[in-house]
């Protein structure tokens, strides 16, 4: 039997939130919540919090969070990216392969453990897609500020099973 990455959601019994109304453009900047090319799907920078806006753990590891709720924060980040992903191409079982992952996490000056941090994103993927399509390419950056005091924030890249669709340069 074949590897289901929705399967695999329902065995963990992960909640994937709806992204049918995306919040972009209005809750944080101008700009699209995903872009599909060819067979490559870009979902912009996802961070921690819940559909009305209340952030996971927000401030910075090493001073108001913790590693563990810095690793937690991105898993529940991780989440929402497959929302995004459900939203963009129907699916989770149209992802053919995670490309990259641009992580930041937001640190105090001395935190150096910014890879065991942005693991909680990249164990998730390897938790619903397995290792062949779930582990990409990755950076993990750390930074002293992120928008609305967010603790962790992604942009990902995936490669998808089949095309976007043509659509009408007029949309």
């Amino acid at each position: 039997m074949a590897w289901s990455a929705e399967q695999r959601v329902k065995e963990l019994g992960l909640v994937i939130p709806d992204y049918s109304d995306p919040p972009y453009g209005e809750r944080y900047a101008t700009m699209k919540a995903f872009h599909h090319l060819g067979r490559t799907l870009t979902i912009s920078g996802i961070t921690p919090e819940d559909r009305q806006g209340n952030k996971v753990f927000p401030g910075r590891v090493g001073e108001t969070v913790t590693l563990e709720e810095g690793y937690e924060a991105a898993r529940y980040a991780a989440i929402n990216v497959l929302g995004l992903i459900r939203f963009a191409v129907g699916s989770l079982d149209e992802v053919s392969a995670f490309i990259r992952t641009l992580t930041f996490v937001c640190v105090s000056p001395d935190f150096t453990d910014v890879n065991l941090v942005t693991n909680g994103a990249a164990d998730l993927f390897v938790e619903v897609f397995g290792p062949r399509i779930g582990r990409s390419t990755s950076a993990g950056i750390g930074v002293t500020s992120l928008s609305g005091n967010n603790v962790f924030e992604m942009v990902t890249v995936v490669e998808t099973r089949h095309p976007a669709p043509e659509v009408d340069d007029e949309d």
